[in-house]
């Protein structure tokens, strides 16, 4: 692709050795499981870092998850959500982790941050231990864009249910150069075994649980792309679930999911990203999420499904959250108004990466994405 986008600018750190991996709050099952899905092909290079999460895996996070199963695991079971969750979808680099910025501001909602999804096995019993010490260790940005990073910051559940020993397509960002994708059934769950899908949603539910374990009688919001194409699965444990879906203009998001997922690799793979298929995987991801997401779209009820445009959010963002609450009946949206315009502040001086395409990628970005094109009225 370095032939057909140029970057312009970029945000994101510069990474260090001592940052923090996702994959460092593993136990030791977990982090054996993922190892297997990539049929253990570590990069020499990478030996280091798969022994120093081996050694977090054994001497740190499997006693912690033991001693959370002992102490809270009963608490957790018995844990009620708060009512029903809310799901922030859309395509990766649409507008998701701004959205998600904007609603958890809200106190009546709790949400993952990332020290949850860091160590989602024990970070109710490791909170006070870790999480100041890997917080130190955390850097200020995220490492493809100018967002804020931080262990209190809001994460993507995915990266919780993989950190539990969970399938899924994130597998790839550890395993970048495997002969094939992993995990691809996962980005849907639609053709998976009854079993196995329930399994995924019992991780997910344990989760959720041990997230309202920490902020009792608070609504959860999530924020995970994949959950863009797994509607029908979330429905059937949450069927009262909302769901927020932010769309963007196709030569934004193209070019910076490309990015994305070759930056991660980079720093947090085991192997050195060579991006071979990696055009072809992010056209296809998108095809497939979202003829899922269209057939998905008819079980919701109008109070269960809001959309909006990247523009709309960045444009007018009080008058675009208005209209997500009155349209899932979120509650009173005047008692929150006051920290969404304080926060609308404060993203003013915020810039957006930047990315040059071609005419020749344009053009196929608009004969891949047609249906994408015509549903959301974009020009080509």
């Amino acid at each position: 692709m370095s032939s057909s986008a140029t970057k312009n600018k970029v945000g994101g750190y510069t990474d260090r050795f001592w940052y923090p991996r996702f994959w460092d709050g593993m136990t030791i099952c977990a982090w054996f499981r993922l190892l297997k899905s990539g049929r253990f092909r570590v990069a020499p290079i990478r030996w280091g870092m798969a022994f120093i999460v081996t050694l977090m895996a054994v001497f740190f996070n499997s006693p912690c998850a033991v001693t959370q199963t002992i102490f809270y695991g009963k608490r957790i079971r018995q844990t009620k959500l708060a009512g029903s969750p809310i799901f922030i979808i859309g395509h990766w680099r649409s507008g998701t982790t701004l959205l998600h910025e904007y609603l958890i501001r809200d106190p009546r909602f709790a949400f993952a941050d990332t020290y949850a999804c860091f160590a989602p096995e024990h970070f109710i019993a490791s909170r006070y231990l870790l999480r100041p010490i890997a917080a130190f260790l955390m850097p200020k940005k995220r490492p493809i864009d100018n967002m804020e990073a931080g262990f209190d910051r809001p994460q993507e559940d995915e990266f919780a249910l993989i950190s539990m020993g969970l399938p899924s397509p994130y597998r790839n960002i550890i395993f970048p150069n495997n002969p094939s994708f992993i995990d691809t059934e996962y980005l849907t769950l639609r053709h998976l075994s009854e079993e196995k899908r329930w399994k995924w949603l019992h991780g997910l539910d344990t989760f959720l649980k041990s997230l309202t374990y920490l902020s009792p009688n608070k609504r959860i919001v999530l924020k995970s792309p994949p959950h863009t194409g797994r509607i029908k699965t979330i429905l059937q444990q949450y069927p009262d679930a909302k769901f927020v879906h932010i769309h963007r203009h196709p030569y934004s998001i193209f070019p910076s999911t490309y990015n994305l997922w070759m930056r991660l690799a980079k720093d947090e793979g085991v192997q050195r990203p060579k991006g071979n298929g990696l055009e072809d995987y992010v056209f296809d991801t998108l095809n497939i999420m979202y003829e899922a997401f269209e057939a998905d779209l008819e079980l919701l009820n109008p109070n269960q499904f809001c959309e909006v445009a990247f523009n709309e959010l960045t444009g007018n963002p009080i008058a675009t959250l208005e209209k997500i609450y009155q349209s899932l009946e979120l509650g009173e949206f005047e008692t929150a108004q006051p920290i969404f315009t304080e926060f609308f502040a404060t993203q003013k001086s915020y810039q957006k990466n930047k990315f040059d395409l071609t005419p020749e990628m344009k053009e196929q970005i608009a004969n891949r994405w047609y249906h994408y094109f015509e549903r959301y009225g974009y020009e080509k």
